[in-house]
């Protein structure tokens, strides 16, 4: 396993998910049921979402190097826009989440809150900026399991914060500070893809 590849991946998702809306319905889901189950459905999602990102990014990597890293510059530099404008909005979007999440209902048993857990964090990831993100490291990296575990690994350990202390990092930690710290982050990666492709066009 590239160890390159699994830690730039966790670096770039795990700050990346933190504001997100996904970590808030998390923290609403913990609050309604037994925080153990929801973590095992949202790992669940997790999985099967980012399994899915990097099977997309290995089809985009069979294509020729130049363009498939011009395509993964604009997907990253398209993240780092969503992160930036998403930065102005992470207020609005924790409390858009957390609304959402109480539309939950409380109680029930172990099996149902699994498949609930699953099935909204499954619904909300579809597409989500870190579904993107791993799908373009996926390209960028020939080390599909590496990307792999280091996206899902990073969204493990975003569910479990969100779990077990979601709401003191709620309270303290800026939404706003964090996006655009990986809206840094993306910026930059874009810009070494982008790069990456003029030399291979200049040889």
């Amino acid at each position: 396993m590239d160890p390159v590849a699994f830690f730039v991946t966790f670096g770039l998702i795990l700050p990346a998910e933190l504001p997100d809306k996904t970590f808030v319905a998390t923290l609403v889901l913990s609050t309604r049921y037994r925080p153990r189950t929801v973590w095992l459905g949202v790992g669940a999602a997790f999985g099967v979402q980012t399994a899915i990102a990097v099977a997309a990014g290995q089809v985009l990597a069979l294509l020729p190097r130049t363009p498939v890293l011009l395509v993964t510059a604009a997907l990253f530099a398209v993240g780092s826009l969503l992160m930036f404008r998403g930065a102005f909005a992470a207020d609005r979007e924790a409390e858009v989440a957390q609304q959402e999440g109480e539309l939950s209902h409380a109680g029930g048993k172990s099996g149902r809150a699994f498949l609930i857990s699953f099935g909204v964090l499954f619904a909300a990831e579809w597409g989500d900026l870190s579904q993107l993100t791993t799908a373009s490291l996926s390209a960028r990296f020939d080390a599909p399991l590496a990307v792999f575990f280091g996206a899902w690994f990073a969204l493990l350990v975003v569910a479990g914060a969100a779990v077990i202390a979601g709401r003191w990092l709620s309270t303290r930690l800026s939404f706003r500070t964090i996006r655009l710290i990986s809206g840094s982050l993306l910026a930059v990666l874009a810009l070494l893809t982008l790069a990456e492709a003029a030399n291979l066009v200049s040889l």
